[in-house]
């Protein structure tokens, strides 16, 4: 390996964002494509908890990658009632899908104390047109949460409550577990049960029902916000639960010299 290639290796080794490591499952990076992610971050920003990263009908032109902590991508109506749309975790995009539109749809919401990358969405965009492969990988994460987005439709429409509280955990297990914060059976969940509820359509006394009821089915222990799950054979069974996993972007076929997409 040349001495400049050798050096962007150990660079990259240092710099593994969770958004690195999520697109890795789904794409190739080179050394070189990491170290060119790393050199869009303009800087690194600590969020205190409960502050708004994005406001809902006001520009946003930014993409934030989560590096700790968790957010709520949200929408209040008119009668003051929230709902709760989408949990980010770390890997996940603030500003996805709001950077993309005149306007941001919804708002973003600190839940915990946060550390974020910030990158332009014109740098981004820029560097789509250098490196097609970054366009598809947004492409694809556009499809996952998609994919998240009509899960909660499902949820609210016709999941019962205990089924979406049970398809939550899982979601929430399997997200964290792709980024590396997420134990094979346990996890960290430092949100409240009210976030809980404006995600699931729950009143707060219901949902804290339908967890005492997975607790005394031996399906999980929930302790200082750490979730452990005792049986999630039994659990993801309740949920109906299935792992959707994003299929690999099959690499560039080559004929001779001339590319074949």
């Amino acid at each position: 390996m040349p001495g400049s290639d050798r050096k962007i290796a150990k660079l990259s080794r240092r710099w593994e964002s969770p958004f690195t490591a999520r697109l890795k499952h789904f794409v190739d990076l080179t050394p070189d494509d990491v170290e060119t992610l790393r050199s869009l971050i303009e800087y690194e920003a600590r969020v205190e908890r409960r502050r708004d990263l994005v406001v809902d009908g006001y520009p946003y032109s930014k993409l934030c990658f989560v590096k700790d902590g968790m957010a709520a991508r949200y929408k209040v109506l008119r009668n003051g009632k929230r709902q709760i749309v989408d949990v980010l975790v770390p890997g996940d995009i603030v500003g996805l899908p709001g950077s993309f539109l005149d306007r941001a749809p919804f708002s973003v919401i600190a839940l915990t104390d946060m550390k974020i990358e910030v990158c332009a969405h014109d740098a981004f965009i820029a560097a789509c047109y250098r490196r097609p492969k970054f366009a598809l990988a947004l492409s694809w994460l556009a499809v996952q949460h998609a994919t998240l987005y009509a899960e909660r439709i499902v949820d609210l429409g016709r999941r019962t409550p205990i089924e979406r509280l049970a398809h939550f955990l899982l979601e929430i297990h399997a997200r964290l577990r792709m980024v590396g914060r997420a134990e094979p059976a346990a996890f960290d969940l430092p949100i409240s049960q009210e976030v809980m509820s404006d995600t699931l359509g729950l009143s707060v006394p219901h949902l804290n029902r339908m967890l005492t009821r997975l607790r005394n089915e031996r399906m999980l222990v929930v302790s200082e916000r750490r979730v452990q799950f005792t049986d999630i054979r039994a659990l993801e069974v309740v949920a109906h639960f299935q792992s959707a996993t994003l299929a690999r972007i099959p690499a560039p076929i080559q004929r001779g010299q001339e590319l074949i997409a």
